[in-house]
């Protein structure tokens, strides 16, 4: 195989491979075994005409194609690497020669990453992040844990207030007509949750159990029911049971429930350890953000539009899976929020840009500056992996992993440590 790179601009690179006749000949002939079943020629059983009678009879071209897809993935692989190119995605390819007797030349034409042109990306200027932690921060956890932990009980001796739940029956009306999916029995509905449509909590404020409530409501001209949109409702509602939360006093005791400690103390003191360690993490993030922020804008890099529209595939597909884990589908989704996919994808776009922009920045100063993984990183990764996935054998979990796989790891750990370099290497005030 010999192949010349005859010209790189605007991230696409032409190369024009040859494969060598014998080469393709083997590709000819591997596409005949797996063809000659499907010829019905006179004077042989199906399957078993020799090649030469198949051609003759239906000329020298019929096995060209196969061919073609034999020989085209691995010559063009190697040209690829014999150029140190990195496409991102598939090549166009275009015959230039294919004649018996003659070596096989095609050109293939590919987009390649972009060539990044990095600013001063040390000593970039950002603020210290610190986010210290009050003895109200304590409180409020303290607080979250109580109602977390809080019983419902049953109230007869007041009228319902903000915050309480209330069981109820209800039945909707448009006009004088009952509406489908407006109708429930031992509803329960904490009031001010905003559980319901706006209007419909405020109204029950008040009522105590036993009574009957008319509910008056406008539905939102986006509700997603389209046929209920901008309409005028009424709901009966028969009110059957109120309840207020009943919070648990915050003494040792409530330590015991709550937690491994004794005392209130202690578990003052935890949340405290805790808060500060996530208050930590806060900050460390965000000063890689605004390093990695500065460092991208500081870079200039014409981005193939093909990698953002795979980058915005990758982005829905990742949105796609979090709803299946919330039992929803993506169409549904863009029905209830009257989008299309295309409309969806629209709104990626300056994301999934920037997160381009960022990957490729931080590629070249990698790049540049020599970081890669060390053997040790990447066991330590995989072990991580290993744990995750619930495998006790390692090193045959690693062995498992295949070469996307493990560079994925490996990409990760450089990226990692390209970000902790940026910060080690910038001018925090």
């Amino acid at each position: 195989m010999n192949s010349k790179l005859e010209k790189i601009e605007e991230n696409t690179a032409t190369l024009e491979i040859e494969v060598s006749e014998e080469q393709f000949e083997k590709g000819v002939q591997k596409a005949y075994k797996k063809n000659v079943g499907r010829f019905n020629i006179p004077g042989f059983r199906k399957g078993k005409a020799p090649r030469a009678i198949i051609e003759r009879h239906y000329g020298e071209a019929i096995f060209y194609e196969d061919a073609i897809n034999e020989v085209c993935p691995d010559a063009y692989q190697q040209a690829v690497d014999q150029h140190n190119l990195q496409p991102v995605d598939q090549p166009e390819l275009d015959i230039v020669q294919i004649e018996k007797g003659k070596p096989f030349i095609f050109k293939a034409m590919v987009t390649v990453k972009p060539e990044v042109t990095l600013g001063d990306y040390k000593g970039i200027q950002v603020e210290k992040k610190e986010y210290p932690v009050t003895d109200e921060d304590v409180d409020k956890e303290l607080e979250s844990m109580r109602n977390a932990n809080a019983r419902m009980v049953t109230v007869e001796d007041r009228p319902a207030k903000k915050d309480d739940m209330v069981i109820i029956d209800y039945k909707g009306f448009v006009g004088e007509e009952q509406f489908d999916g407006g109708t429930a029995e031992n509803q329960t509905l904490v009031l001010g949750s905003g559980q319901f449509i706006p209007g419909f909590e405020d109204q029950l404020i008040g009522a105590k159990a036993g009574d009957s409530v008319e509910v008056n409501v406008t539905f939102p001209e986006d509700y997603q029911a389209e046929h209920l949109a901008g309409k005028e409702a009424v709901f009966k509602v028969d009110v059957k049971e109120t309840k207020e939360k009943e919070l648990p006093d915050l003494d040792d005791e409530f330590a015991k429930d709550v937690s491994e400690f004794d005392t209130l103390e202690e578990l003052k003191g935890d949340i405290r350890v805790k808060l500060e360690e996530r208050a930590t993490h806060r900050a460390k993030h965000e000063t890689e953000d605004e390093v990695i922020k500065k460092v991208t804008e500081l870079s200039e890099i014409d981005i193939p539009e093909v990698m953002i529209e795979k980058q915005i595939d990758s982005m829905v597909r990742d949105f796609e899976i979090q709803l299946m884990y919330q039992g929803i589908k993506l169409d549904d989704y863009l029905s209830y929020t009257n989008k299309s996919k295309e409309d969806f994808k629209a709104d990626l776009e300056d994301a999934a840009t920037e997160r381009v922009r960022i990957q490729l920045t931080l590629e070249k100063i990698s790049k540049v500056e020599g970081i890669t993984e060390t053997e040790e990183e990447l066991d330590k990764e995989v072990e991580k992996l290993a744990e995750t996935y619930k495998r006790e054998d390692v090193e045959e979990f690693k062995n498992s992993l295949g070469e996307d796989e493990l560079n994925y790891v490996k990409e990760s750990i450089i990226i990692r440590k390209t970000i902790d370099f940026l910060v080690e290497n910038a001018a925090v005030k």
